[in-house]
């Protein structure tokens, strides 16, 4: 969240900074590209293992390095995720993996479980945004110092989980290693690809978003500190957190496509009204409203995906949507902070919410006749 932030204090332009941001998207998408087509071959938890290594790479280079060509680099091979949210290659196998240890009727609890976890972490991440300027404060450490203290943290929670991922149970492989999966199948194909088009609107909308960029406007906006901003994001995970479990409640009512598309939809309208707010408090209210509904797509759609394809498929079809929504994150993220120097400051937020608005109209429209083995009656 404050990645941001922090390559502004380095002196680094709104341009760079979207820049920097693509790059950890770019590393991102091309591991996620390797693991879709290899993962399974190479065995799930050796791929868990070695990605969790190579992210302590962009934490190393973001604590001691300010060249911008290097910190490229760096950013690209660590896949650095501004995001704020779980966007790497682990996150391809993990949700690949999720479902084969559940039944149909518990696969989008598991995964609302599972986000609700990721978010809890992420929200304890916010708070970290506010350790520098309190190390400045309260210590009087010098904020690069403290800020480098942060990120080499970062890097410690990279080495941690490789550890933990060394302790996986086998049973979230789907073939001994070494073995080629079986095939997948051209209703597969035709279901994901079509799938993966549309989540790459959605994800370059979504590019437009970055938890950096969004810090940052309102840092630019309003003034506001890091500590304000801990505080802001903080709040927003929390609400993404509980957001899943109501999800997964809602999904049971009224189907996994709906709850996806009718929660979507109203987030994208708080989200282009935010620029419009005269004050920090309005706009803080109408991105808080936001983030109480925008993830709540976010289970039920991994569900659905899982849903429509077979046990074995389910890397290449994780893969495949996750390569699209990578890919086009990164676009958009470069493209974000020209928009931002070069025709309005608000322009990443008002072009967001309006292009996630036409995605949610088109997949419902496309996919509405495809229901999940839980919803056939």
């Amino acid at each position: 969240m404050i990645f941001g932030v922090y390559l502004f204090r380095l002196g680094h332009s709104s341009a760079e900074i979207g820049i920097l941001t693509a790059a950890g998207l770019a590393g991102a998408t091309v591991a996620t590209a390797v693991i879709t087509w290899r993962g399974d071959r190479l065995g799930r938890r050796k791929a868990l293992i070695l990605l969790a290594l190579l992210w302590i790479a962009g934490g190393v280079g973001l604590a001691f390095v300010s060249s911008f060509t290097v910190l490229l680099l760096l950013v690209f091979a660590g896949m650095v995720n501004a995001m704020g949210t779980d966007r790497s290659p682990l996150y391809v196998i993990e949700q690949a993996a999720l479902p084969s240890l559940v039944s149909d009727r518990d696969r989008t609890w598991a995964f609302s479980w599972y986000h609700l976890v990721l978010d809890a972490g992420g929200a304890l991440g916010a708070l970290a945004a506010g350790v520098p300027i309190a190390l400045y404060r309260w210590r009087a450490v010098p904020i690069p110092t403290a800020y480098a203290a942060v990120f080499l943290g970062y890097s410690g929670l990279g080495l941690a989980s490789a550890i933990a991922y060394s302790f996986v149970s086998k049973r979230i492989e789907m073939v001994s290693t070494g073995q080629v999966p079986p095939s997948v199948s051209p209703t597969t194909k035709k279901h994901v690809f079509g799938l993966a088009r549309l989540f790459a609107i959605d994800s370059f909308g979504g590019g437009f978003l970055t938890d950096a960029i969004v810090a940052y406007w309102f840092y630019r906006r309003f003034g506001i500190s890091e500590v304000q901003l801990g505080a802001l994001f903080f709040v927003i995970h929390i609400l993404n957190a509980l957001s899943h479990l109501g999800a997964a409640w809602l999904a049971e009512k009224i189907g996994l496509l709906k709850t996806m598309v009718f929660t979507h939809l109203p987030s994208s309208v708080f989200l282009i009204a935010v620029p419009l707010a005269p004050n920090f408090t309005i706009a803080a209210a109408l991105l808080l409203a936001r983030e109480a509904l925008v993830e709540m797509d976010v289970p039920t759609r991994q569900s659905y995906v899982a849903a429509v394809v077979n046990p074995h498929e389910r890397t290449f079809a994780a893969g495949i949507t996750n390569l699209s929504r990578s890919a086009f994150w990164a676009i958009a993220s470069a493209i974000s902070g020209v928009l931002m120097q070069n025709l309005t400051f608000s322009a990443p937020l008002i072009a967001g919410g309006g292009i996630k608005i036409g995605y949610d109209v088109l997949l419902y429209r496309k996919f509405r006749h495809i229901k999940p083995p839980e919803e056939v009656r």
